[in-house]
């Protein structure tokens, strides 16, 4: 049987090209048209490029200056990370990288898949934080478009929650020690502010069952636990686009709020394996602007997009289907994010909220 391995991610554009950035905002808010009612699919879509014209030059001003996301690239050095620790061990797969909203799309990856002969899939979305429009969607997303590519009916897996993973948490927080080291900032000092940030949901996603907001605060503790971070704050980084409730509180909000109690904040990524646009210019922008309107010296935290046991904890996620192994023996269980045979995650069996 030959197996492969489809890496999902959200996808940037490399280049700030205008009709490039329209097309991907076209198809994010597209994906999204359920949050608002629509008449017809073709209704559906002119809303969305309706949003994406709205949404355009803002954007465009964000990826020129940061002269493009680089999430592309890093996505394909940790696709070759895997496929490099997975061969180590013995296995033969073939791994793919595919993104949601820009090239390769994740829609296109099924004919790939074909032509090459697999017959099983395991989709990993790179998302440390399982959320309906990022996780679910893009797991969605691939088992409809294999389900329409005529004449291929590979099996399908789906791995999902992946934020528990031991070594992902250690990662993290021995990330988030070695900056504050690097920075000369003690985290125990009360002039000192630490806020997690995470990226926003709407909250009729909440509303329908999502325990995103569970996975955000159970993460921060953790985190905060094993980095011995005594005291911290929890903001989400949202875009709000058509007049809808978002998670609360907003970063800016969280880090404008400490005016006063505080000489420097320390600001932590958590929602992100990769930097793009949401941390290189929302945090390191804009939100340092907002910092400095408060006399607060700004330090954000990089995201371990490269750190080399990344590739290895995802290793150890996807062996157990590669082994004839029950995923219930390194923890896996069927995901109730996405209930749908054959989806595992770590967070199943959580209390609800």
């Amino acid at each position: 049987m030959e197996t492969g391995i489809v890496l999902l991610n959200f996808g940037e554009p490399s280049e700030p090209g205008r009709e490039v950035v329209l097309e991907y905002l076209t198809r994010i808010f597209f994906d999204n048209a359920d949050l608002e009612d629509a008449a017809s699919e073709e209704a559906a879509w002119e809303r969305s490029r309706e949003l994406a014209k709205r949404r355009l030059p803002s954007l465009m001003e964000e990826y020129e200056q940061i002269g493009g996301s680089p999430l592309q690239e890093q996505a394909a050095a940790q696709a070759a990370g895997i496929d490099e620790r997975l061969s180590e061990r013995g296995h033969d797969v073939s791994v793919f990288h595919a993104m949601q909203f820009m090239e390769p799309l994740i829609t296109d990856i099924p004919a790939e898949l074909a032509e090459a002969g697999i017959d099983s899939v395991i989709a990993v979305p790179i998302y440390p934080l399982c959320g309906p429009s990022t996780t679910v969607s893009a797991i969605d997303s691939l088992e409809s478009a294999i389900e329409e590519t005529d004449g291929y009916d590979p099996e399908f897996t789906a791995i999902t929650g992946w934020h528990r993973v031991p070594t992902y948490n250690r990662l993290r927080a021995e990330g988030i020690r070695e900056f504050v080291e690097a920075e000369g900032v003690d985290l125990e000092d009360p002039d000192t502010a630490f806020v997690f940030s995470a990226h926003g949901t709407p909250k009729k996603y909440l509303e329908e069952g999502s325990r995103y907001d569970k996975y955000v605060r159970e993460h921060a503790e953790a985190l905060a636990n094993i980095a011995g971070i005594p005291e911290y704050e929890i903001g989400y980084q949202n875009h709000s686009n058509r007049g809808i409730e978002w998670t609360e509180p907003d970063t800016e909000d969280v880090v404008e709020g400490l005016e006063g109690e505080a000489e420097r904040v320390i600001v932590e990524p958590m929602s992100f394996m990769h930097e793009q646009s949401e941390t290189l210019v929302e945090l390191d922008i804009d939100l340092r602007e907002d910092a400095d309107a408060v006399d607060l010296d700004l330090h954000r935290v990089p995201v371990p997009h490269d750190d080399p046991r990344f590739p290895t904890l995802l290793a150890d996620t996807i062996e157990p289907f590669l082994s004839d192994l029950e995923p219930s023996y390194y923890q896996l269980r069927q995901c109730e994010c996405r209930n749908e045979p054959g989806t595992y995650c770590y967070n199943a069996g959580l209390p609800p909220q």
